[in-house]
């Protein structure tokens, strides 16, 4: 970099797509169509690319859709700081704040499940009407304990971040067909891949970590609006018993929706049928 060239953090400020958060860190936002606001919070590695087959089709139907990358995601900054629950759920809340939305659905993919019960136990539910979660990761607990016999054991999750630590590269590629399942051709995973190369390297793996140790259990309890839990019976990443299925179970009057035969990966395989039932679940008031 010349003297000439500007800092990123100068660039991204004057972006007009970019919300800048209370400890500075820069978020790159989209914000596609005009109507009912749904807010779009990415998986793991991932970014708003990933929702461009939802944002696309809902925002011609009536749809104000919003997603941004995290911070240390795709072209957001990358503030060496801040990968935890409460500051990624601060950031939600800036972000609505700053674009002042009311009456918003939230849809909340894998990590992101984390975030967005996080922002509703931290700040409230005053301007969200409801929240869906599709394949989530994050929920309700992961870690094997005494009181969670159907979690994953502690020396597995170490393995993981080991091998995430030596190469991610090599981990994503020995992991990218599960991640879709059967019947996806190479293009897909390598624009996932591309995605996920995006991302701080630090934040992998803080991110990797606090997800399996974050207990949601109690949190869960306290959620009083509409919740819809959509997840597949194949999702490799987070199997449906220990996830979605308990998920759903701890909200009270949540929706559980199963897709035969999907991965984690349903919002690009199975697209159309997500974006019908995310349309659907816009009319469910809450109580």
């Amino acid at each position: 970099m010349n003297a000439a060239t500007p800092h990123l953090a100068t660039q991204l400020a004057d972006h007009p797509n970019t919300i800048r958060t209370a400890d500075n860190t820069h978020l790159f936002y989209r914000d596609w169509g005009q109507g009912r606001p749904l807010v779009f919070l990415s998986g793991w590695t991932l970014n708003t690319d990933m929702w461009a087959y939802q944002m696309e089709p809902l925002s011609r139907l009536n749809c104000r859709c919003i997603a941004y990358d995290r911070r240390g995601h795709g072209r957001s900054s990358d503030p060496g700081r801040g990968y935890d629950f409460d500051t990624l759920a601060d950031d939600l809340h800036s972000v609505l704040t700053q674009l002042d939305l009311h009456d918003v659905t939230l849809v909340a993919h894998s990590i992101a499940s984390g975030e967005a019960v996080r922002y509703l136990t931290r700040h409230g539910a005053a301007r969200i009407a409801r929240v869906a979660f599709v394949a989530p990761a994050a929920t309700p607990y992961l870690l094997k304990t005494a009181d969670n016999p159907n979690g994953i054991d502690a020396a597995l999750f170490e393995q993981g971040r080991a091998a995430l630590s030596r190469s991610f590269p090599d981990w994503i590629e020995a992991n990218a067909a599960p991640y879709f399942g059967p019947g996806v051709s190479r293009a897909p995973l390598d624009w996932t891949i591309r995605m996920m190369l995006q991302t701080s390297h630090q934040a992998m793996l803080e991110l990797a970590h606090v997800q399996t140790i974050t207990d949601f259990r109690a949190e869960l309890r306290r959620l009083d609006l509409p919740a819809l839990v959509i997840q597949g019976d194949r999702d490799a990443s987070a199997p449906l018993e220990l996830t979605g299925r308990p998920t759903a179970r701890l909200i009270a009057g949540a929706s559980l929706e199963v897709y035969e035969g999907a991965g984690h990966g349903l919002y690009f395989t199975h697209a159309e049928r997500l974006n019908q039932d995310l349309l659907a679940f816009l009319d469910r008031r809450p109580a």
